[in-house]
């Protein structure tokens, strides 16, 4: 049994701990809401370039099949961007994207699959298993994420795109539905299905006779970049928000955990003193009755 020092020592160090994940939540907790902000906040801009897009493909009708972008790639293979997170200690949260990535794979058998990769934490979970990975964004860190990171890497994933070599390009990402809920998503984002967007034209808020200028399908051309954008943007503001949520219930529970581990510490600690205690009275009474 460990010694009355050893418990103390114990305790003094699970104390330590239970104060740095005790700060680390309130860190946690102060980046998630300053994040889901910017998430909450991006979604309008989003949802207007997205419903722009919808009303000029219904214009345009079948004029979108001979556009590059609207139609698969020459080649056969698949480029994902993997997105994860630059740091450990959020609980399941990669975990929960490696799950959702082993699962896309088992439901696409045979597929080759390249990678663009955003986090650290993917790129390890990738390499150790020998997948290649094409690119790995380091730069901008994934919490100091801004929208020019996420035009350079939709103009990345368009020119690969465009070189012939991959039929698809699709995105993993975790998407934040609330504080306790964020599930990891695969979406497509290349080719972009021109019936999806004539889909959404129905459901858009018609302006009534529009005189555009220069032409529809010059504005068009210019909308697609900012839409493929805004779908990348908001795919890495999600996936950061849920990652300081999964942090933030990371650190709570084990700040928790502390608490109790330490309360069990000392209530052994107590009793170990009482017992030392109770034994050195009594050898003291038995000294003493002994001197008579």
């Amino acid at each position: 049994m460990a010694s009355i020092r050893d418990l103390r020592t114990r305790i003094k160090s699970v104390g330590s701990i239970r104060q740095i994940t005790r700060a680390m939540e309130m860190v946690a907790t102060t980046k998630l809401r300053r994040f889901q902000e910017r998430a909450v906040a991006s979604r309008p801009y989003a949802q207007e370039v997205r419903g722009m897009m919808a009303r000029l493909a219904a214009l345009l009708g079948e004029d979108l099949e001979d556009r590059p972008l609207f139609q698969p790639g020459a080649g056969e293979r698949t480029l994902l961007l993997f997105v994860t997170s630059d740091r450990g200690l959020c609980g399941a949260y990669n975990s929960n994207v490696f799950r959702a990535l082993e699962q896309w794979l088992h439901e696409h058998p045979g597929r080759e699959v390249d990678y663009f990769v955003y986090g650290r934490k993917g790129y390890q979970y990738l390499t150790r298993r020998g997948r290649e990975v094409q690119r790995l964004f380091a730069e901008p860190l994934l919490e100091n994420i801004d929208y020019r990171a996420a035009t350079r890497l939709a103009r990345a994933g368009s020119e690969a795109f465009a070189s012939g070599k991959y039929r698809e390009v699709v995105v993993l990402y975790t998407a934040f539905e609330s504080v306790v809920r964020y599930v990891p998503k695969v979406i497509p984002l290349l080719p972009i299905e021109a019936s999806a967007l004539q889909g959404a034209a129905a459901g858009a808020q018609q302006a009534g006779d529009l005189i555009l200028e220069p032409d529809a399908a010059t504005i068009f051309d210019r909308l697609v970049p900012r839409y493929l954008e805004t779908q990348i943007y908001n795919a890495l503001l999600e996936s950061l928000t849920s990652e300081y949520a999964s942090r933030r219930v990371s650190m709570k529970n084990a700040t928790e955990a502390a608490k109790d581990i330490q309360n069990a510490l000392k209530r052994v600690y107590n009793r170990k003193r009482q017992e030392n205690i109770t034994k050195e009275l009594l050898d003291i009474v038995g000294g003493s009755e002994a001197l008579r």
